[in-house]
């Protein structure tokens, strides 16, 4: 056979013993054409457009008793679902709208705008400087000199700082009265003394705190403070607001706005370290029946902790509510609605543990968030340990007993484990970089006076 004759096609050996080779059952009887000129898919396959029906039954001898014997419970099946989404959609309605309904769209002036460009303001800002420990037992001495609170690179810090050895470990004085720089009228909050015979000692740590009180007050109104909080064991970070006169009394009667405190001990600290902060509202008709604990909430960092980088603390407040919130209104700590008297609220004794009755010096005003209706200032400070609990005895190593006559002492002669923390990471400090006020001035607050 000749190549290329259909002899040879047939049978590729070019021989009478070899079978010529089948043909390739998987290959398309088709040539190689794209395959939009095959028109429809049937076409493709070489078969008529057709739908497949057995040819075994006949239309209309499969029996269908569902279509003759109807159970008339069925229809719920369908009826019931359909009521249920009809009245998810309505109760969803009405919340937006309800939620819509009850939001305040105040308008807001600037009452501080401070970026420390310029220094610390004084006529701003207020240095306080005590050794009374704030009410809290608080171990450390605010001081007035830029060793605590100074200003570096258009950032506030607020450092504390190991207190003087010989103060702590020799018979001293610290006599604020001296030299007319103690910030308080009482004595025991400008004077301390380190009696080596009688077991009292100084503060064991100096550190700053400092406020507006003189330079920027709001009722009502937006505060946002852009801070790094301090890590360091037992260094007590607290961004927060106090009324500019006790208008119904002293402490808690006329409330106290907590934005943010912190903790500066790790995260492994059992009531939380610098991994988480709090928010609070104190008000109360006296200390022993402070309602705080209605109006509390803990945020927890999320992988992190809040001296790893700046955040920024908020808070909003007005006639109805008054919350807090980190970085963006939608990130909310706090939220208290004044939607009733707080004398009702906090459902306080009708006495004291001495007997005294309560009296709800609120009610004069008739509205529902007295005693937060006045206004207040701004206070930002590191303080450290104290005695008033914020530091659970027993918790995490405390090296000191709450109720322990020597708790200053003993706090000082565990400096060389809490120390180095602070120094450590170089963090052991509060740094700001921004402080924002803003007054509500759409003249409901004059309203609300009337």
């Amino acid at each position: 056979m000749r190549p290329g004759t259909p002899e040879s096609r047939s049978n590729p050996f070019g021989d009478d013993i070899s079978p010529a080779p089948r043909a390739n059952p998987f290959s398309s009887p088709f040539p190689s054409r794209p395959a939009s000129s095959f028109g429809s898919s049937s076409a493709v396959r070489g078969l008529p457009s057709r739908y497949f029906h057995s040819r075994r039954v006949r239309k209309g001898e499969v029996e269908q008793p569902w279509r003759k014997n109807k159970d008339p419970k069925e229809k719920w099946v369908t009826i019931i679902p359909l009521i249920g989404l009809a009245l998810g959609f309505g109760i969803a309605g009405f919340l937006i709208y309800d939620g819509l309904s009850s939001v305040v769209h105040h308008k807001y002036c600037p009452v501080l705008d401070e970026d420390f460009s310029g220094g610390l303001n004084p006529s701003i800002w207020t240095q306080e400087a005590e050794v009374g420990g704030f009410g809290n037992g608080e171990f450390e001495q605010t001081t007035l000199t830029d060793e605590n609170v100074f200003v570096q690179d258009g950032t506030l810090i607020i450092k504390p700082t190991l207190q003087d050895a010989t103060l702590m470990e020799q018979n001293n004085v610290i006599n604020l009265t001296a030299d007319g720089s103690c910030s308080s009228d009482i004595l025991t909050n400008c004077v301390a003394v380190t009696n080596l015979t009688a077991g009292t000692y100084v503060n064991p740590v100096k550190s700053g705190r400092i406020n507006t009180k003189a330079g920027a007050t709001i009722k009502y109104g937006k505060v946002e403070v852009t801070a790094k909080l301090p890590a360091g064991d037992w260094l007590w970070p607290a961004i927060w607001m106090l009324p500019v006169n006790d208008t119904y009394g002293p402490w808690p009667l006329s409330g106290e706005i907590d934005i943010c405190e912190s903790r500066g001990n790790n995260h492994t600290y059992e009531q939380g370290g610098n991994n988480v902060v709090s928010s609070a509202l104190h008000w109360g008709p006296d200390p022993a029946n402070d309602a705080w604990w209605r109006t509390n909430v803990k945020r927890s960092a999320l992988h992190t902790t809040y001296a790893a980088k700046e955040h920024t603390f908020g808070m909003e407040w007005s006639q109805k509510y008054l919350f807090t919130y980190i970085d963006n209104l939608l990130l909310q700590v706090l939220y208290t609605n004044f939607n009733k008297p707080l004398w009702q609220v906090g459902d306080f004794p009708i006495s004291d543990s001495n007997g005294t009755r309560l009296v709800d010096v609120w009610s004069q005003t008739g509205r529902d968030q007295t005693p937060f209706d006045q206004d207040f200032y701004l206070i930002l400070n590191v303080a450290v340990g104290g005695t008033n609990g914020w530091f659970e005895d027993g918790k995490s190593g405390k090296p000191w007993i709450d109720a322990s006559l020597s708790a200053r002492k003993d706090f000082w002669d565990a400096r060389d484990t809490w120390y180095p923390t602070w120094t450590a990471t170089g963090a052991g400090q509060m740094e700001v970089s921004s402080v924002k006020m803003w007054s509500q001035c759409d003249g409901n607050e004059a309203q609300e006076d009337l």
